[in-house]
């Protein structure tokens, strides 16, 4: 066990890596889970795995049952705790201590509740070498008589071919003609013991299904036994061949197929086959049992029971781990290929001869290929099978997801992994929890995976037990404790509030349960309200008198319990209206608010009254200090910026001003960053400081202006290529019409019809009209008159 474990510990870590999922109700949102009718946790769960129920005993108090289920976080939001919650879980446990070589996990347990779904995934190894058990299942009818001649000399043949395939050859033999019952074959005296009298021949009697030679390795006993066989003989044309190989794949321990074997059953025969239903031509109408019947070699319930259906017939050959092989003539090759589709695991060769190598190259081909491809099969008891659903998706060795649930070209000690998804629709009726048992069966592998489902559809509600719904009532448990006397005392139970032991009154109130609710067994059970829920417990609180915002409740950020807005995690405010993040506050800089205010509900709040502006960037002082000194840098602005100059505006500006250029600017000077906009538009930019108490300001030389030259001549542009344009188009028109013109004008001098270009469309293009005129009511038959009346070449005079 521990060396497997080291060997395929890596694949077993994959394996039990399982996905479960819920199925959610698309658009539908919690209003799955909402529903006046749901009285008990069992009906909350069953709306679907999304749903749980809050079973603490004072959750909403006096809201009705129903609004016990909801969401889990809905229900989380409104008062219930994690631990009293009581929803849908789903468990997958793999045993690890079952050792398997081919198929891995062998044992699986989940736990589902209805709608939801579990994921397991199964690997299927391939190994190199497996013994091989091959039974031959001949029809031996009077026309297959050459063929069985042929099969003398397979045996030591096919034995030499395998072994490059397999480790163990094993072959046996049976036969099988037709149930030996009128109208199938002669019911005469002569002919029940001799089908072939007519023709001089000794023949076998006729018989459903013979077993000749149980499973062997030695080849010469194998030839002895088919050099011993004789033909038989029936009357119509289909042969009982579902039939047998139905008991060859059942009598297991008759037929001696090895459990670590590979079996192969391969059918030879050239006829088609009798069908399930076909034996009532012959009054037998009862289906067949699936069961061995074999007594002496002899299969017994051939007269008995009917042929069985194709359906059971597959379910064996799984069930038993056998491929099936068909060697069949080119005439029935496309029954049995239609046959073939419906059988897992199976292989059909069309032979034109039923010689010695054309067999042997059928088993070894059907073999090699039967291997290479690897798929499951899974079933469900059939008592739950409506209430399940499965979905395979393999994994083939290259990565591949193959669509037709099966992997081609699988080579030796390759594994390919199959994704399983088991869902449940529903609960069984009156049944809260049941065991229902899935097998996983790769085709043809002696080896599976059982599934036990535990499906769950109570509800255990802690470790109390009570889950605090109708089915669990209080009122019934208090008035089983009451007396009969005080039953008689207190009346109905309903109205046992009247006791002062009972109040449904607030205090203060004079009304009970707050005029929105009635007493019932000393609690308030609150109405039901289209606006929301009505809880509390005097029916006091309501989910829906929350603050609005953009015309939602609680500004569709959070939920309304107890007439306050609880927000989601990244909002708040009393409407939830307010985002917790600050990042709406961030400047430019990064800074919140530049480092000027606080970020309060998403907006800044400016602290410093001389900032402004939506990130509080704008100094309000620094804008009175800049428009300041506009009339200093008019001035040097009038004078061209020149040193020489600048002694004139020393009236209106500061002791000392100099200029800076753009490149150049004032290295190391900080101050305030002002700009100016003269008359002609152009921006001056200007640095104030202040140093050692003296105010320095600095002009730059380099004013940013839009020449208004430029803006004339783009104009002017502008206007002169449109005109051009239009002149371009005017021409190339005119071109155009002349050169119409003209081929009209040479058109009409071989007419005699001259006429411009615009006339050229009233030109007729008919030649002649005709015009009938009826008699309505003539005295011996109809009159018509037909005439006709050429239309005029248009020149000619008129002639009449």
């Amino acid at each position: 066990m521990t060396s497997w474990l080291r060997t395929y510990g890596s694949v077993l870590l994959f394996l039990v890596l399982v996905s479960l999922c819920a199925v959610e109700a698309s658009g539908a949102g919690d209003s799955v889970c909402r529903s006046p009718t749901i009285t008990t946790c069992a009906e909350c769960l069953r709306r679907g795995p999304q749903c749980a129920w809050c079973f603490k005993e004072d959750f909403l108090d006096g809201a009705g049952p129903s609004q016990r289920c909801n969401l889990p976080e809905k229900l989380l939001s409104r008062g219930c705790e994690t631990e009293l919650l009581e929803q849908s879980e789903v468990k997958v446990e793999v045993n690890a201590t079952i050792s398997s070589t081919q198929v891995s996990p062998q044992d699986i347990s989940i736990t589902l509740r209805p709608g939801s779904q579990a994921s397991i995934v199964v690997a299927v190894k391939q190994l190199e070498r497996y013994p091989v058990d091959l039974y031959y299942l001949v029809d031996v009818s009077a026309s297959m008589q050459d063929n069985l001649d042929h099969l003398k000399t397979v045996g030591v043949a096919l034995s030499l071919r395998m072994t490059e395939h397999s480790s163990d050859l094993w072959l046996g033999f049976g036969s099988f003609v037709d149930k030996p019952v009128s109208p199938y074959i002669n019911v005469h005296p002569s002919k029940i013991n001799n089908p072939c009298s007519d023709y001089e021949i000794r023949c076998r009697p006729a018989h459903g299904y013979h077993h000749v030679l149980s499973m062997t390795g030695n080849m010469s006993e194998f030839t002895r036994v088919i050099k011993r066989q004789r033909i038989s003989g029936n009357m119509d044309t289909p042969e009982g061949g579902l039939d047998a190989m139905l008991q060859a794949a059942v009598c297991k321990r008759a037929v001696g197929w090895r459990p670590e074997a590979k079996r192969l059953l391969l059918l030879m025969t050239d006829q088609p086959s009798h069908l399930a239903l076909d034996s009532r031509l012959a009054g037998i109408v009862t289906p067949h049992d699936g069961l061995c019947h074999l007594e002496n070699d002899v299969y017994t319930g051939s007269t008995r029971m009917d042929h069985p259906s194709v359906g059971l017939l597959s379910d064996k050959l799984l069930e038993n781990h056998i491929y099936s092989l068909f060697a069949v003539e080119k005439q029935q090759y496309q029954w049995y290929e239609e046959l073939a589709r419906l059988l897992p695991g199976s292989y059909l060769g069309k032979l034109g001869l039923f010689q010695a190598p054309n067999l042997i190259e059928l088993v070894v081909d059907a073999y090699k290929r039967l291997l290479s491809e690897v798929s499951v099969s899974v079933s469900v008891d059939d008592r739950a099978v409506s209430r399940y659903w499965v979905s395979v998706s393999p994994i083939c060795p290259d990565g591949s997801t193959a669509k037709n649930q099966s992997c081609s070209g699988v080579q030796p000690n390759q594994t390919v992994y199959f994704n399983i998804t088991i869902g449940l629709h529903s609960c069984p009726a009156d049944v809260e929890d049941e065991e229902v048992k899935v097998l996983i069966q790769p085709v043809g592998y002696n080896e599976s995976t059982v599934v036990r489902i535990h499906t769950k559809c109570g509800c255990s509600c802690g470790l109390t037990k009570r889950c605090q719904d109708d089915s669990q009532s209080e009122c019934s448990g208090l008035q089983d404790g009451l007396s009969k006397e005080q039953k008689m005392d207190h009346g109905p139970i309903r109205n046992v509030n009247r006791d002062s032991n009972w109040n449904c009154k607030a205090e203060g109130s004079d009304v009970d349960c707050s005029s929105r609710g009635v007493c019932e067994c000393g609690r308030c059970v609150c109405e039901q309200s289209r606006l929301g829920t009505v809880f509390g417990k005097y029916c006091e609180k309501d989910d829906f008198s929350c603050p609005y915002e953009g015309g939602l409740l609680c500004g569709g950020r959070g939920v309304c319990v107890s007439g306050e807005c609880v927000c989601e995690d990244s909002w708040t405010g009393d409407s939830c209206g307010c985002p917790v993040s600050t990042v709406t506050c961030q400047s430019a800089s990064g800074l919140i608010c530049s480092g000027k205010g606080r970020c309060v509900c998403g907006q800044c709040v400016c602290d410093d009254l001389q900032y402004s502006g939506d990130f509080c960037e704008r100094n309000l002082a620094r804008q009175s200090t800049c428009q300041s000194y506009w009339k200093c840098v008019d001035c040097h602005v009038s004078h061209s910026l020149t040193q020489e100059e600048a002694g004139l505006c020393n009236s209106t500006c500061p002791p000392s001003v100099g200029y800076m250029d753009d490149e150049s600017g004032q290295t190391g000077e900080t101050g305030v960053q002002c700009m100016y906009i003269n008359k002609d538009s152009c921006h001056y930019r200007f640095l104030t400081s202040s140093q050692s108490g003296q105010t320095q300001l600095y002009i730059d030389t380099r004013p940013e202006c839009a020449s208004r030259r430029r803006l004339v001549g783009t104009f002017l542009s502008v206007c002169a290529l449109t005109v051009l344009c239009g002149l371009v188009v005017v021409a190339v028109s005119r071109l155009l019409l002349q050169t119409r013109g003209k081929s009209v004008e040479g058109a009409s001098e071989d007419g005699g019809y001259l006429c411009t270009g615009k006339d050229l469309s009233y030109i007729p293009t008919t030649n002649e009209k005709t015009v009938t005129y009826r008699r309505d009511r003539p005295p011996d038959r109809p009159l018509e008159m037909h005439i006709q009346v050429p239309k005029m070449p248009l020149g000619d005079p008129w002639q009449y």
